[in-house]
């Protein structure tokens, strides 16, 4: 029988406090230097470009910068540069792509692009002699280390990380920069937390909605990802706003929702749509720092809200490598799923 404790998933996202330590440590001197800069001529707009897991780390920059920075954020797709070929005016901006490979070829097509089109490209990349390291103007190393299954983990928590570092020293937030300093030890707490519940109510789920909203948003995309890679199980991620037009629809008896609640101005709402499916007598799960009550997942307190995500994800994540044991699966072999996925 194999134990969950056992796959490379389990290992590697055990890795993550540790990982996102030793990425502060290291990125320290290239994030100063680059808010430094950005502080100089600030952009005049962000635009992020990724792909899969990368592409929830996008959606969390958005939030992030547009909520405490106050830059407009937009998400580029990459096929408008590497198949339409259109040469956008990105005249001032700040392009930012998040990568774990760093060797896609629509994103290395798109930053080219973004430079040539008068961008400042940065990279957030976990391989830092990639093509789009040499490609960028400034990179983030995101100094997961190696990540062998092919459900990423240690690598998104990193990415997430590395933007909250990049805000924090950015805005100088006291509050935010306090809380990245103890981030780790968070994310170690978060790690010890019991969402066994959740294994065993979604053991035989054929399809379930994940939900989130603002910064919690990327959290629930991210989960629905990796239900659908690891444990076999079709997964939507919607913003709590967004699942009352239409989709909730089909949430009643025998429609599982896991509710990922911030502990911000956004959580309130969330937390009532996660009631609201309860009393038609769906499964609802509800992670929220400091909740207590029927269907509550526990997460350790979180210091800042921009924090809350990573805390979600990092317990999420135990929980998921064990539903998909619980369903035979293996976690770090999906089927039909490379590691580096190579989009043109």
């Amino acid at each position: 029988m194999t134990l969950p404790t056992s796959t490379k998933m389990y290992a590697e996202a055990a890795e993550a406090a540790d990982a996102v330590a030793r990425q502060f440590a290291a990125n320290a001197e290239v994030v100063d230097a680059l808010v430094a800069r950005l502080q100089q001529a600030p952009p005049r707009f962000i635009v992020t470009c990724a792909r899969g897991s990368s592409d929830h780390a996008a959606t969390y920059a958005k939030y992030l910068f547009e909520t405490t920075l106050g830059l407009v954020t937009a998400s580029a797709s990459p096929s408008v540069g590497s198949v339409y070929a259109v040469q956008p005016n990105l005249e001032g901006a700040l392009f930012v792509v998040i990568s774990q490979s760093g060797k896609s070829p629509d994103l290395l097509r798109n930053a080219e692009i973004a430079k040539a089109a008068g961008a400042t490209v940065i990279a957030l990349v976990n391989v830092a002699d990639s093509p789009l390291a040499r490609l960028a103007d400034t990179v983030i190393p995101l100094h997961a280390g190696p990540e062998n299954s092919v459900a990423a983990t240690k690598s998104y928590l990193c990415s997430l990380a590395a933007l909250l570092h990049l805000v924090a020293r950015w805005s100088g937030d006291a509050a935010l920069l306090a809380a990245k300093d103890a981030l780790p030890d968070a994310l170690r707490a978060a790690w010890q937390q019991d969402w066994s519940a959740l294994v065993s109510g979604l053991r035989l789920a054929d399809s379930l909605f994940v939900i989130g909203r603002g910064l919690g948003l990327a959290a629930a995309q991210e989960a629905a990802l990796k239900f659908k890679e690891t444990c076999g199980v079709h997964a939507e991620a919607f913003s709590s706003a967004e699942v009352k037009h239409g989709p909730m629809a089909l949430v009643g008896p025998d429609f599982p929702v896991l509710a990922f609640a911030q502990d911000d101005d956004t959580g309130a709402g969330t937390a009532a749509v996660a009631a609201e499916f309860r009393a038609r007598g769906a499964p609802v799960w509800l992670a929220r720092p400091g909740t207590q009550g029927e269907g509550v997942l526990p997460l350790p307190p979180s210091l800042h809200p921009a924090c809350t995500p990573l805390l979600t994800v990092q317990a999420f994540y135990g929980a998921v490598n064990a539903l998909a044991i619980a369903r035979g699966h293996n976690p770090d072999v999906p089927p039909h799923l490379n590691k580096v996925t190579e989009t043109t």
